[in-house]
């Protein structure tokens, strides 16, 4: 037969007959034959090949959504380069050169927070979309969760096991992620008639700024019922200087922790009741963006994906009152 005849049926194109189609594949099983993925993808201008880009050195955050986002170039046949410029803009510039010089068909950006980050889109030859912490510019392509949202959810939760006495606790100011939790804890809250108990208490990402914060708060507000913090670690540290002041969870104190980290959200005592972001989720959307963005489908903007409320013992509802005599 004629190479272009064996094309045709090895690539499933029409006017070839049935016959001659099966005597090919046959042959081609027969002799282990496998098309070359590298001539395919010259011939159609593409590599198959992209970029993962993070500046997470710790890799809490950014190792879910770099997982997810590979899950997803694995099931579209997709070669991925990672790389780590672990929070140095030279470095960064010195792998975005790297991965163009290795003719990658797009890029995912990768965040160590969700706080804008500059673009690095405006003179790049391929599509770039930003996962984790958003592009500054709103012409990119950006995914982040959505803290907003996933506050509320937990403040929904407290109120429809009972509390009313809601206090938060959370991470720094400069922060964006501790900014959107506390404007989603002010919106529930206000939609229900209710009053915070006490300010938003902002600090570090820490279990000991969660004991620090119990003390201040246990202290100035012992009728509080309930404590959305706004990490884990920060719930962790509450629990335990609550548990150490006499208080009983969750008879006495409600309360849900942040980022649904297994390490802390099911060890602590009682279990913790936790927002899950679904990062990983997060990756796997962001990569199929990019791959719209390659075919030329790009949707710009910064696109919040909704998180999820792992409900647990710390939230249990408190205690009916016991019947009068």
């Amino acid at each position: 037969m004629s190479i272009a005849t064996v094309s045709k049926a090895l690539n499933g194109k029409e006017k070839v007959k049935a016959e001659t189609r099966e005597r090919v594949l046959a042959a081609a099983e027969q002799l282990s034959f496998r098309p070359n993925a590298l001539a395919r993808s010259l011939l159609a201008g593409q590599t198959r090949t992209v970029g993962l880009l993070t500046s997470d050195s710790v890799g809490r955050f950014g190792i879910p959504v770099l997982l997810g986002a590979e899950d997803a170039f694995g099931a579209g046949e997709m070669a991925v380069m990672l790389c780590d410029a672990r929070g140095d803009a030279i470095r960064e510039q010195h792998y975005i050169r790297t991965l163009l010089a290795r003719r990658v068909d797009g890029l995912i950006v990768v965040g160590e927070s969700t706080d804008p980050r500059p673009s690095i889109s405006r003179d790049l030859p391929v599509p770039v979309v930003y996962a984790y912490a958003p592009s500054d510019d709103p012409d990119d392509v950006s995914f982040i969760p959505d803290d907003v949202g996933g506050a509320m959810l937990a403040v929904r939760h407290l109120l429809a096991t009972g509390r009313r006495r809601i206090a938060h606790i959370t991470g720094p100011t400069h922060y964006k992620a501790a900014t959107d939790r506390a404007e989603g804890v002010r919106r529930v809250l206000a939609e229900a008639g209710l009053e915070q108990v006490g300010e938003t208490l902002y600090g570090a990402w820490s279990q000991r700024w969660g004991r620090q914060a119990a003390e201040m708060l246990l202290m100035t507000h012992p009728e509080v019922d309930a404590v959305f913090c706004g990490s884990d670690q920060i719930a962790a540290g509450f629990i335990e200087t609550a548990r150490e002041r006499g208080r009983s969870l969750p008879a006495d104190i409600a309360v849900v922790g942040y980022d649904d980290w297994e390490v802390l959200s099911a060890e602590t005592r009682p279990l913790l009741t936790s927002v899950n972001p679904n990062l990983e989720r997060l990756g796997h959307t962001a990569a199929q963006h990019l791959f719209a963005a390659i075919d030329g489908k790009a949707t710009p903007g910064v696109h919040a994906m909704p998180c999820q409320l792992v409900i647990r013992d710390s939230t249990a509802p408190p205690p009916a009152p016991a019947p009068r005599d």
